[in-house]
């Protein structure tokens, strides 16, 4: 039965370009959507009193946590942690640890959220490094690409854990039965690779997971996978790259549709089905990607969020808090051991 806690989702206010209106509004409209659910909204009190006025709303759902410093994308991660412990960062994550809120939602610095998340709230038993877990759209629904920011060196063991992590979130939060597991590589062929990727690959294929085996990262938008295991080096490559094709490819679409008459009546009797297509790449209707391997629920929310996003941030750490998939990675986590 889930707890008073697990209905509580923190969100730092300040985190990204479009703070706080952006924050603040899409927390509204969380709190309209998700009846049951209580948001602490964490910064400069006076300022999230403000933003809040524009709205109606429940007074009860929606509590202002103060915090009156901001950690900036520039910053040195370890030590704007240690230095701004009234950041609205900081503050967030400590809600998280103390067992005031069941989750964290930020878009601010990649680095000092995983940074701050594993010091302050710290890993799961047996985890070596946690990672981020990233929906990426494929033809026939979303792959979840593990790692794509947080471990740029990484030994075989990470990816293992990588898989399995991601495995438990594929199948409890996206309802993936049984998921196919893919390392990614240079090549299909159990040969390839590197020093890397054939020592994971042994680990991979020994484990309990539906492993596909190695995956060429062209077979993950078709959906040859579920989950896409690799270390953030290449991971954030694959990300960085499908998000830039994707602006590229929807403005060529939109290029050709209004070259002509012909073409642009065409553009108009194809406009629900463009707007359904450019619907699948837009980051904001996933609304982040959910440090995976923390003793608690950490979502990393794209810098550029707007109040959408932040809604489907709020919505997916519902579904990662109700289908309780800390206590569910160290089950499997000890089914490798």
């Amino acid at each position: 039965m889930r707890s008073i806690v697990d209905k509580v989702i923190a969100i730092d206010a300040m985190g990204g370009d479009n703070a706080p209106v952006e924050i603040v509004k899409g927390s509204v409209e969380a709190i309209g959507v998700f009846g049951d659910t209580k948001i602490m909204l964490v910064g400069p009190e006076k300022l999230l009193k403000s933003e809040l006025s524009k709205y109606s709303f429940d007074k009860n759902k929606i509590e202002i946590v103060n915090a009156t410093e901001v950690i900036g994308f520039d910053e040195a991660p370890t030590h704007a942690i240690r230095r701004k412990k009234d950041s609205s960062l900081v503050v967030g994550l400590k809600l998280v640890k103390e067992g005031r809120a069941g989750a964290f939602v930020s878009a601010g610095s990649t680095g000092a959220i995983l940074t701050g998340g594993t010091f302050l709230i710290g890993r799961i038993q047996g985890i070596e490094r946690p990672a981020i877990a990233t929906l990426i759209p494929n033809l026939h629904g979303e792959t979840l690409l593990i790692d794509s920011g947080a471990n740029v060196d990484c030994k075989p063991e990470y990816l293992l854990q990588f898989a399995v992590m991601g495995s438990v979130y594929a199948e409890n939060v996206l309802g993936v039965k049984n998921p196919r597991v893919g390392l990614v590589n240079i090549g299909s062929e159990k040969e390839k690779g590197n020093t890397l990727t054939f020592a994971a690959y042994e680990l991979l294929e020994a484990s309990g997971l539906n492993f596909s085996g190695n995956t060429e990262a062209k077979e993950i938008p078709l959906g040859a996978i579920d989950v896409a295991v690799c270390d953030a080096f290449v991971g954030n490559v694959i990300l960085k790259y499908s998000e830039g094709f994707a602006k590229a490819l929807l403005a060529m679409i939109k290029k050709e549709l209004l070259s002509g008459l012909l073409s642009k009546i065409g553009a108009l009797l194809s406009a629900g089905a463009f707007k359904r297509l450019k619907k699948n790449f837009d980051p904001s209707e996933v609304g982040g990607a959910a440090f995976l391997g923390l003793n608690g629920l950490v979502m990393k929310a794209h810098g550029s969020s707007d109040a959408r996003a932040i809604k489907n941030a709020v919505k997916q750490c519902r579904l990662f808090i109700e289908n309780d998939i800390v206590a569910k990675i160290e089950k499997e986590l000890l089914k490798e051991k």
